[in-house]
């Protein structure tokens, strides 16, 4: 990619406050690290048009991206219209070279998209997760597919966690029983109990889910993992973990199982009601990983039951989520939007890796291994370790069902 070729860089991103973007922040500054938990550098673009800690991730924060792209001549377009023939992400399509959207906000690039994109070279996720673009249309039109890795992982294996000790400390009815002016202790515990002692399990062990390891074993549980890549002796040893070689013997023995594996043609529908059966009765799920992953009305079945004590988690399918989906209104669920990996310090990272990205992108110069997902026609890098062919986006129309009016 030559430097003076003008390309048309578009954007998808949620919609700002409803207030307005913020005139001040809850604190002055974010931590600086120096790198993530297994050396792998943070990004390193040349430089930055934001400040840290700021809201970067809704229309005007625009991923901090707008001078950088304007002053050396590109177009920038950015919209939260995303769903639908009519949307302006449709529309702005047709000549896009560039796609950039959050997993958050998910501009699906379905096959039938990128067949109306003739330009189209190069879709970036600002985040984690690919799974909104048909990586195997990018692969058939060898469209370049990209990712932040490791910019959010530990914002999500912290919300996993919270989510984890809310479900099974019953956290959100006591909540809603002080905010409505109750004092009913016997209401506030009937379904709070202690994880001390309980089976944690997560199903794929890669950079969350390993965190979120590292996080729960202060708790005193007992630590369990599946995955299709083990872990090294030296990091069960020191977590005392047990590996399980199928998702079936994990969640046969476990308490609390926690969902990181990436949505694609083999993880999609996973826990279904066939699987569910087979957990413990009682159990409690947590998904930060893709809504997909789960069954949605298996889910809603098993908590009505009873097979499922409860069910927590930031993902959905599609997203956002229709304003009739029943995972809304489903009992004991500890749902919400998906907001585990775009923290503010997230985004400061996810912003600054998309930078980098673009710079080598639209300078010639390759980008890092660790976040390519398809390259010459083909799942590489990270995409290679953590995807398989095929496509998700399936049913991803009905997002156009949501409507903002009154939320």
């Amino acid at each position: 990619m030559n430097s003076l070729d003008a390309q048309k860089v578009l954007c998808v991103l949620y919609a700002d406050p409803s207030t307005g973007m913020p005139s001040h922040y809850a604190r002055d500054s974010i931590p600086t690290l120096t790198q993530y938990p297994d050396g792998q550098s943070l990004p390193t673009p040349a430089s930055i048009d934001f400040n840290p800690g700021h809201l970067l991730g809704s229309v005007s924060g625009g991923l901090g991206l707008e001078r950088f792209l304007i002053d050396r001549g590109h177009q920038f377009v950015v919209t939260a219209d995303k769903d639908g023939p009519d949307s302006v992400f449709e529309k702005e399509l047709a000549d896009a070279d560039v796609v950039i959207s959050q997993p958050f906000w998910p501009g699906y690039l379905t096959a039938e998209r990128i067949e109306k994109a003739p330009n189209l070279k190069l879709a970036i996720t600002a985040g984690i997760g690919s799974d909104h673009v048909d990586l195997q249309a990018a692969m058939d039109r060898n469209i370049t597919v990209c990712e932040v890795t490791w910019c959010n992982s530990v914002s999500v294996a912290e919300h996993a966690v919270m989510q984890i000790l809310a479900l099974v400390r019953d956290y959100i009815p006591q909540y809603d029983l002080v905010v409505k002016g109750g004092w009913n202790i016997a209401d506030a515990v009937s379904r709070s109990y202690d994880i001390e002692g309980m089976d944690v399990g997560v199903v794929a062990a890669g950079r969350i889910g390993l965190a979120l390891l590292k996080r729960m074993k202060p708790f005193d549980v007992t630590l369990h993992y599946t995955d299709r890549h083990r872990l090294s002796s030296d990091v069960e040893q020191e977590l005392g973990l047990t590996f399980h070689e199928s998702v079936e013997s994990l969640i046969s023995v476990c308490d609390v199982v926690s969902i990181h594996c990436p949505l694609h043609p083999e993880t999609e529908n996973m826990f279904n009601d066939s699987l569910i059966s087979k957990m413990k009765r009682g159990s409690y799920i947590v998904n930060t990983a893709r809504g997909k992953i789960c069954d949605r009305e298996a889910i809603v079945r098993a908590l009505e039951s009873g097979q499922l004590a409860g069910y927590a988690g930031d993902v959905w399918f599609p997203q956002p989520a229709p304003n009739d989906h029943p995972w809304r209104t489903m009992p004991n669920h500890a749902m919400t939007p998906h907001t585990s990996g775009t923290s503010l310090s997230a985004q400061a990272r996810y912003a600054a890796g998309v930078r980098e990205i673009l710079e080598c992108w639209l300078e010639g110069r390759p980008v890092r291994d660790e976040y390519l997902i398809v390259q010459g026609g083909a799942l590489a890098g990270t995409g290679a370790h953590s995807y398989s062919e095929g496509d998700s986006t399936g049913g991803s129309e009905e997002a156009a069902k949501f409507t903002s009016s009154g939320l």
